[in-house]
This record gives C-alpha cells, structure tokens and sequence, in this order.
C-alpha cells in the first residue's frame, strides 16, 4: 500500500497481512532514515493478533521517514514509512515541523504507552521524525496549545456579542486522541470530550481512557454499603459536569506483575471464549498401549526413507487420525450458523498447536491427507520449526480443519481440549508411559497413553465421536492398520 506525498517521495502504508486484521505491532525497524532500500528489501518486522510477518518495501530509493517507533501498534491502511524515490539523501538534521507561532516547544514525552510518538526530542538525531515537510495533499493540522484554543474562544464570543446574538455558545473542538485509542473509547462508552488529557499537546492516551471508565464500572456495581447521606437529584437541564479523571488503580508492583492482552494472546483469548461458548463440547477419553506403535517409530528412526527426518510418535498419532477420518469422514466438517448448514470437507488440513515465545500458535498442514509418511514428517518437522523461530505466516494458520495437541510433551496425562474456531474436533494426546498392563493374559509392563478427542456435538454426534476415537486408538495398538484399513 503506497500513496504519492510528492513527486519523489512514496509513503508505505501497514498493509493487512490477513484476513480482515485492523491493526499490527512495529516489532523491530531493519532500516534507519539515510539508507537505500531496494524493491523486496525487508524494512520491518509486525506482530498482528496471528503472527509475526516481515514486510518488504515495493520500490527503491532513500528512507526518508520511519513514523513509528518499534512497539508502536499502527492501524491497518496508516503510513509506516516515506521513501524519496528520487534517490536523494535524507538531511543532515531534522528541521523543526510546521507549528503555529505560539506553541510551546515539544521536549520530551518520549514513546509512552500509546501517545506521543510523533514528537520527540528535538535533541535526538536518528530516526523518526522531522526531516523537513514536503508540501503534499495529506497536511497535518498544527496543534493547539490551551493558551492559543481560549483565545480563539474568546474571539468568537466578542463577535457573536458584536452581532447582536449574545454570548455565543462553547465551541466544542475534537479531542486529540490517536486511532486506537478512539476505539478503545467507543468500546468502552467513553466520550472522550469527558476525558482530561494527560499526554503531550492535549493527547487523551489509554490510560486516560481506562481512568475515565473506571467510575463508570464503579457505578455499575451493586452499593454494598449504608448510605451516610441523601441522595442529590439532578437538576432538570442542568449541564453534567464532567468528573475529574480518577488516579490509575494502583497495585503492589513487587506482588503482581500486569501484562497487556494483546498480539497473540489477545487473538488466542477471543477466539477461545467464541468456542467455548458458541460450540458445545463434548469430550471423550480412551488409554491404549501403544508398545507397538513405540517399536515402529524406531525402526521408521533407521529407515532410509526417512534419513534427515524427525520421527517421532506424533508422527504416527497424525496418520493414525488421517486413517480414521478417512474412515468416518463426517468428522471433518464445519457448521454454518448463517446458512444452517455442515460443510463436509473432502480435505483435511491437519493443524499442530505449538507452544511458542509469542503464545499459542495452531498452523496447519494443508492437504495432510494426500500426503505419504514421509511427507509427513517433513511438513510436521517444518511446521514445528518455523513456529518456534516465530516465523509462522497467517496463511499457515488459515483453512485447519482438524487439530492435534499434544500435550504429553509437559508431562500431562490427558485434558480436555478446546475446539480451534471453525472446526469440529480436536485429538489431545497425553504423556507415554511404562505403564502395568494385562497383555496376553499377564500384568506386564507396557507403554500406555490417555487420548481425549473433544467435538462439536451440533453436527458430530456421541457414536460418530467415539468411532473416530476408537479407530485412533486401535491403529496406535496395532500399527498395521495403517496398512490394512488405508
């Protein structure tokens, strides 16, 4: 996404890197202003609510301009960063913006928590702003200083008097608030002509707005307490005066650590409450001894078929449920709310939840099912891999129609799982142990293990459920199968 500032200088705007994301993080600048780029140049790193993504630049030229600074988040469609395609040189020293004669100087907000990153010390030299303002069609309006907006009021007020109309209504001018920080306001119900502004130049800042809606919460709640007064009507037509904005709550920052929701943890969190509560669940357990599957990954370990892969009983816990699903292939479906209908898929994009530094992250394996065992294992190896270094793109986590999860690598017998949104079932495996066990008549020791396969009971019904989940466990009990019944 480029617009044209003037003849020689292009600006980049955050594109979406996914399907209808409205906003991303600036995680980490690989250019500074003064370098040349080259069309395809990797210039930044983003962080939306699916994944982290790099973002090249579309054309040569000269960084003129980075808008943000790192860990800034940017509204889809804004401008990042200016090139000069012209192949001109970046100034030596930023030049002071254009600001009305009376405002006072800018020195110092710094990149707080959400307002403010546009102005910076006029002493600091690198990046972000202020190298000279190109004449352009997209002009930013100065700001007002309080001294500048009174004045302005009270002009008005000595003409409307001049007019003969009398003392003219308070003016009432748009607050300064950046886009993030209006939705959060809508969201929460905040004018934000109440809110007092704590941010440089007048700018209202999140916690600006999370101070205003604190009284609001407040006064929701139930009074628990006597009252030890008469309550205060109202008066009819009596303007509201806006309350003060009420200190931040405050906590023992040596007993509690507060971190913000956002990223992938905050996409994680919304899309686990929408499962929960739109699909109803329904999970069943089995424990099988998979002695057998156990000796087959090592034999599979010294195939030649499978040198330079990773092979391990994930592996065939994998075919295990393409086998069964190919057997009972209702299972792989989805519900549509809108048109009241189960969309069968003849497909079976396999997704693996993976734990990773950035939260949990569920890619998937497209067309799993067309896929031999060693193909398998090197799209399981590759999708592991790339999760971990945090290089997961959006399109690995679209389309997944079945998910495994395995949570026996912590240790953990068995759980219940939640549904990935828009799927119907979801294979938990627990942890592998030597476990007592009557094989052949005799107690022996054995290699046990607990499935739990949880699934939408709207269009998977308790025998369907239990039949893919029987089959699972009958293959890893008698590895075979995956011969005999695919």
């Amino acid at each position: 996404m480029t617009t044209m500032t003037e003849g020689s200088v292009r600006e980049f705007k955050m594109p979406d890197v996914g399907e209808g994301l409205t906003e991303a993080e600036i995680l980490k600048w690989y250019v500074q202003v003064g370098d040349r780029v080259a069309d395809g140049q990797v210039v930044c790193e983003v962080e939306t609510a699916k994944a982290a993504v790099e973002l090249p630049i579309p054309y040569d030229g000269v960084v003129r301009e980075l808008r943000f600074p790192e860990g800034t988040t940017v509204d889809v469609g804004t401008p990042i960063i200016t090139v000069d395609v012209g192949g001109g040189t970046a100034p030596e020293a930023p030049a002071a913006p254009e600001a009305p004669a009376e405002a006072a100087p800018r020195n110092g907000a710094g990149s707080g928590s959400g307002a403010g990153e546009e102005a910076k010390p006029a002493g600091r030299q690198p990046v972000l702003v202020g190298y000279g303002v190109a004449t352009s069609s997209t002009r930013r309006r100065p700001r007002k200083t309080p001294e500048a907006a009174a004045a302005q009021q009270a002009a008005a007020a000595v003409q409307s008097e001049l007019n003969g109309h009398g003392p003219a209504p308070a003016t009432r001018e748009r607050p300064l608030a950046k886009p993030p920080v209006r939705k959060l306001a809508k969201d929460l119900g905040v004018d934000l002509a109440t809110v007092t502004p704590t941010g440089p130049d007048g700018i209202v800042t999140r916690e600006d707005v999370h101070a205003a809606a604190a009284p609001r919460q407040r006064t929701a709640e139930p009074v628990t307490g006597p009252v030890t007064g008469p309550a205060v009507e109202p008066v009819a037509g009596a303007p509201a005066r806006p309350a003060s904005a009420p200190a931040p709550v405050s906590y023992d920052t040596a007993r509690e650590t507060r971190i913000p929701v956002k990223g992938v943890r905050k996409a994680t969190a919304a899309a686990m409450v929408s499962s929960a509560f739109t699909a109803p669940h329904v999970t069943e357990f089995v424990t099988v001894d998979v002695t057998r599957t156990m000796r087959l990954v090592e034999e599979l370990r010294q195939d030649k078929e499978f040198a330079g892969l990773r092979v391990n009983p994930l592996l065939l816990i994998a075919k295990a449920l393409l086998v069964a699903i190919r057997r009972h292939p209702e299972i792989n479906a989805s519900w549509d709310e809108a048109a009241q209908e189960i969309v069968v898929k003849h497909y079976v994009n396999l997704g693996i939840a993976a734990a990773t530094p950035r939260g949990l992250l569920v890619p998937n394996i497209k067309d799993a099912h067309a896929k031999t065992l060693p193909e398998l294992a090197e799209a399981l190896g590759e999708l592991v891999s790339t999760a971990r270094e945090g290089r997961t793109s959006p399109a690995a986590m679209q389309g997944g129609t079945v998910t495994i999860t395995n949570v026996g690598v912590f240790g953990v017998d068995t759980g219940t799982p939640i549904l990935n949104p828009g799927e119907s079932a979801i294979l938990a495996v627990g942890a592998i142990k030597p476990q007592p066990w009557v094989h052949k008549g005799k107690v022996k020791p054995r290699q046990v293990t607990t499935l739990a396969l949880s699934f939408d009971h709207r269009l998977v019904d308790g025998e369907l459920g239990s039949k893919v989940l029987a089959d699972v466990a009958a293959i890893l009990e008698q590895p075979k199968r995956l011969i005999t019944w695919a």
